[in-house]
């Protein structure tokens, strides 16, 4: 379904230049005159980025959790008060259609993804509820993210004692909540809060010295740490291996391999154990020389013959301009690419290892004698 995504208030900042039109980030700002400095200041000291436009839901009811773990890829059924983690929702041939972050906290399941997508995760919540005890809303909340070693000096003006551990919640005084993520960079967290008050933390935030920086700045620390983004990494074929979704909450994955069964379950068994990802996700360095750059979606080929898609292509402060790509798993990684009009590398430390040897492969063997 269209989703019409309102612009962010925030977009009133000085400086404030907004998403291109029509892409994923319109609504915010994507920048702020200084898009490098932005990155540095997120690496290197505090930034606060205005991701608003996120879709934020809630689940509550007595059965939240035990519900939402039997229709979703990831082991949520025992999370303790305060714990996050990242989900998938698949479809019935294990293809990823949705892909959220959740934390349970205080009696409620809260739940956050992009924007084109959450009307359809919430219809979808809604259709599966049947008998169950969970009761899945919208909710007016905004997201914020803040970047950097600096945040350890923003607890005060939080009105927290101490920083959470990755993936784990705090509650904030005014409402809403702080959760640390395990990226895009080491110092990585998400502000949860009452959309009315956006504008309110964003003030006090930025006074006590916190850096505005737009999505261009979360965009390429993302794509740098290669965490993909659905719809922009992903296609309508793309299963959880080859977008290194697969690990549980411990593993800062999104899809537990010892649990029981939910849609696309079997795909996900049946790749683990007797096959490979036919695509991988890696890191592609762009020749910034190029007079155009490719944009998501265009093809990578090697010798002129298609081996993947462009996802995210993005400038980073540091490495010049890089994407990611789903590539075939068989192209070695000193392959002479092409991405849309632009010479590629792919980046060989981005290479995923996959040589453990397969347990169902390894059953097999045993059974023929190997």
């Amino acid at each position: 379904m269209s989703v019409v995504v309102v612009p962010s208030p925030l977009l009133s900042v000085s400086g404030a230049v907004a998403g291109i039109p029509g892409s994923p980030d319109a609504a915010v700002a994507w920048h702020y005159g200084d898009p490098f400095g932005e990155q540095r200041a997120a690496v290197q000291r505090a930034a606060v980025i205005d991701r608003s436009h996120r879709f934020v839901l809630s689940i509550t009811g007595k059965e939240r959790l035990t519900w939402l773990h039997t229709i979703t890829s990831q082991h949520v059924a025992n999370l303790s008060d305060g714990q996050s983690a990242e989900n998938l929702d698949l479809d019935l041939n294990g293809r990823v259609l949705n892909h959220f972050v959740l934390t349970e906290l205080d009696g409620t399941v809260w739940i956050d993804t992009e924007a084109e997508r959450g009307p359809d995760l919430l219809a979808f919540l809604q259709k599966m509820v049947f008998w169950a005890d969970a009761k899945p809303v919208a909710a007016d909340y905004a997201v914020l993210s803040l970047l950097g070693p600096g945040v350890a000096d923003l607890t005060a003006t939080l009105g927290i004692t101490a920083l959470p551990a990755a993936l784990q919640a705090v509650p904030l005084p005014s409402g809403g909540f702080l959760r640390r993520m395990p990226w895009p960079t080491a110092d990585s967290f998400d502000l949860l809060i009452p959309r009315e008050r956006l504008g309110h933390w964003w003030a006090e935030l930025t006074a006590a010295g916190a850096v505005p920086a737009g999505m261009w700045a979360f965009e390429a620390l993302r794509v740098a740490a290669v965490r993909p983004r659905i719809g922009q990494d992903t296609d309508d074929r793309t299963i959880p291996h080859e977008a290194r979704w697969i690990g549980g909450v411990e593993e800062y994955g999104a899809v537990h391999l010892n649990k029981g069964c939910y849609r696309g379950q079997e795909t996900v068994a049946r790749v683990h154990n007797l096959g490979k990802p036919p695509r991988h996700l890696v890191l592609l360095h762009l020749d910034g020389s190029a007079d155009e750059r490719p944009v998501p979606g265009d093809d990578v080929t090697a010798g002129g013959r298609t081996v993947g898609r462009l996802g995210t292509v993005i400038d980073h402060f540091e490495f010049g301009p890089i994407a990611l790509a789903l590539v075939k798993r068989a192209v070695p990684a000193d392959t002479a690419l092409t991405a849309g009009p632009t010479a590629a590398a792919i980046d060989p430390d981005s290479v995923p290892v996959d040589d453990t040897p397969q347990a169902g492969r390894l059953a097999v063997d045993r059974l023929r004698g190997r």
